[in-house]
């Protein structure tokens, strides 16, 4: 891609991210946003067809590199790469926090939330859950949308009370939670 595409794209996401920081996205126009990213509204259109397609190609790049960063990679020298997988990827939401936060607490960016638990429920059933054999569907259903529904909400804890810790102290504790549950649904089985 051109760099000067790229460079475009890129001041039109984080003009729309900051622009979000104080407003509600529906008040939100395209003429703020080209002004606020130093471009021409032809330009937003020539990438965009509009804001709301603006929005979902920033989550789906914010999300790419979610899944990127929460994807477990096999490494030997690591004790626990599910655990180091959870510290990427809120060593990234940490990195991103303003964007993440203004998702968060956008109501008209439900989607977000959904997106971001569909996610860690794909990584719990594939980390976890997927080789239990012992455990019928319906329960791996519900242990996971559990796990995943008490994950996304420590996250939301996480940015609405403004981080009040590090990724790897929210790490160490959400860990800690997820394993004990992890424990008690393997004991069921």
């Amino acid at each position: 891609m051109d760099r000067r595409i790229k460079k475009n794209q890129t001041a039109i996401m984080n003009a729309l991210i900051q622009l979000m920081t104080e407003k509600d996205f529906e008040k939100i126009t395209i003429n703020e946003i080209a002004e606020r990213a130093d471009v021409n509204r032809g330009t937003i259109y020539s990438h965009y067809a509009d804001k709301y397609d603006l929005m979902d190609k920033c989550l789906e790049a914010q999300l790419q590199q979610l899944i990127e960063s929460c994807s477990v990679v096999v490494d030997e020298t690591e004790s626990n790469p599910s655990k180091s997988s959870l510290l990427r990827t809120l060593e990234l939401l940490e990195e991103n926090a303003l964007f993440y936060k203004t998702l968060l607490r956008n109501k008209a960016l439900l989607s977000f939330r959904n997106q971001l638990q569909d996610m860690i429920n794909k990584q719990i059933k594939a980390q976890f859950l997927e080789n239990n054999l012992t455990l019928d569907e319906l329960s791996k259903d519900i242990s996971v949308q559990f796990l995943s529904s008490a994950a996304v909400g420590v996250i939301e804890w996480w940015f609405t009370h403004s981080n009040p810790c590090t990724a790897k102290e929210i790490t160490e504790k959400l860990w800690s939670l997820l394993d004990t549950n992890l424990q008690m649904i393997r004991s069921q089985a």
